[in-house]
């Protein structure tokens, strides 16, 4: 992880944010290549969850919502964590975080501190009785601060898209089964960070409520599973390093009738990427009852009056940026170079998916000599149109060429003197290193052809 994450800052994928003034505790910045992975995880999520499928819609809510919402859905009440503080040095802890690593053992209760009695882990001090800490940020909505204007930034994506129900089934044209699909910030002030952006107070959601009869929930279910699995698959993870986790009744949320965690090995030990699961019809119902406004769909076959159940996965995409970087993160000993100098250093590779990559080109004249430089700006300008495309025509080749290994390009383009006589470039494969000649009319389509997805 610490390889990692001098990696991601040098590189300028992730920054802590305000760092001259010592930075934020669990929040950070994306930098110029960090904001393009996570654009491109973002859109390759909409294009195959939403795009491509014709039962699904999408919605992007407001943060700030009425408070009523989250009194109804039961996050004033409930949304909360339980909290340990140290009797000598008065430190803080999310008290089910300081229990053994044994989340996946069936039946393992992870709020049961009483029985191991866990210490400090910075002092070794006792720690004061367990008491519930609402995780929630709290601000003030207009000129006067008193507690009718109290409202919240939302913990979730999810209620937004559940107030919204009714005018999305209203406008949309969909029938059940449908699902509404958002990506957006969310907040919780956690107890306790870490493990770099695997657990912030400012992070962002991809989040589906699929809407079924309750008959259809157990399908509904299976196929959007197998969904994640493909999605996983395609965004580089490997198979063997993730791990689908059954959780009990007694561990799963109040409106859970299923849930399975979907867990995947990071370097600080196996802990949760996504989620899936079964919410019923608890959000529809409570909404219909809190607001007095029906939030019920007739089925136009049967002339059943029914208010939907609900199946959501749930991905979020700081979790999803953090995996990619891990299984994309190569070294190689001594660099994949034949050359003397080459062979003392460690190269690194970043095995992006070419739809994941921040930068798809880099165009690399052999020379600053104006008669390459000129027309390599040119098939810079006119790839712009397509993909993101690097310029670059400081130091070696060899350099270059291991500069845009590191961040991960797929393909780079040299303009050298044979150019201006064959018209052609030179392609070379970022994970083969294998080089081929490309006229430079066919570069567009040479290059629409291994990066399409």
């Amino acid at each position: 992880m610490d390889e990692l994450i001098s990696f991601a800052k040098r590189r300028g994928f992730i920054f802590p944010s305000s760092e001259i003034y010592g930075g934020l505790n669990a929040i950070y910045d994306m930098g110029p290549l960090g904001v393009l992975l996570r654009n491109n995880i973002k859109q390759l999520w909409w294009k195959h969850a939403v795009q491509m499928r014709d039962d699904m819609v999408g919605l992007d809510a407001s943060i700030l919502m009425n408070s009523k919402v989250w009194e109804t859905s039961g996050h004033v009440k409930l949304f909360a964590d339980p909290l340990v503080e140290c009797k000598k040095c008065h430190q803080r802890f999310r008290a089910d975080h300081l229990l053994p690593p044994t989340p996946a053992v069936p039946g393992h209760e992870r709020e049961d501190v009483t029985s191991s009695k866990p210490r400090c882990p910075e002092c070794e001090g006792e720690l004061t009785e367990v008491r519930m800490f609402n995780t929630m940020f709290k601000t003030n909505f207009g000129p006067v601060e008193d507690d009718s204007s109290v409202v919240y930034l939302r913990p979730e994506t999810a209620q937004g898209m559940f107030v919204n129900f009714k005018n999305v089934w209203d406008t949309a044209r969909m029938k059940i089964p449908f699902g509404i699909a958002q990506i957006g910030k969310a907040f919780r002030n956690e107890i306790t960070t870490g493990n770099f952006i695997f657990r912030l107070r400012e992070f962002e959601q991809m989040e589906i409520e699929y809407f079924v009869k309750p008959t259809q929930w157990e399908e509904a279910f299976n196929s959007w599973l197998e969904w994640m699995k493909q999605w996983m698959t395609m965004i580089g993870l490997d198979e063997k390093k993730i791990h689908f986790r059954e959780i009990p009744e007694a561990d799963r949320a109040h409106y859970s009738k299923r849930t399975i965690d979907i867990e995947y090995d990071f370097p600080f030990g196996q802990s949760e990427l996504y989620g899936l699961a079964y919410r019923t019809d608890f959000d529809l119902k409570n909404h219909s009852q809190g607001s007095k406004k029906p939030l019920e769909v007739r089925d136009l076959q049967t002339n059943e009056v029914f208010t939907p159940h609900v199946v959501e996965p749930t991905f979020g995409v700081d979790r999803t940026m953090l995996a990619v970087l891990l299984a994309a993160y190569t070294t190689i000993e001594g660099g994949r170079s034949t050359t003397t100098e080459a062979n003392k250093e460690q190269e690194v590779i970043l095995r992006l998916p070419k739809a994941l990559a921040p930068i798809k080109v880099a165009i690399l004249p052999l020379s600053k000599k104006e008669e390459l430089t000129k027309p390599a700006k040119e098939i810079a300008q006119q790839l712009r149109n397509k993909w993101m495309v690097a310029y670059d025509d400081v130091a070696s080749i060899g350099r270059r060429y291991r500069r845009q290994d590191e961040i991960g390009t797929p393909y780079c383009i040299t303009v050298d003197f044979d150019t201006a006589k064959d018209h052609a470039v030179t392609v070379r494969d970022r994970d083969t290193m294998a080089q081929e000649r490309v006229a430079i009319d066919q570069l567009q389509q040479y290059l629409s052809t291994h990066l399409e997805y």
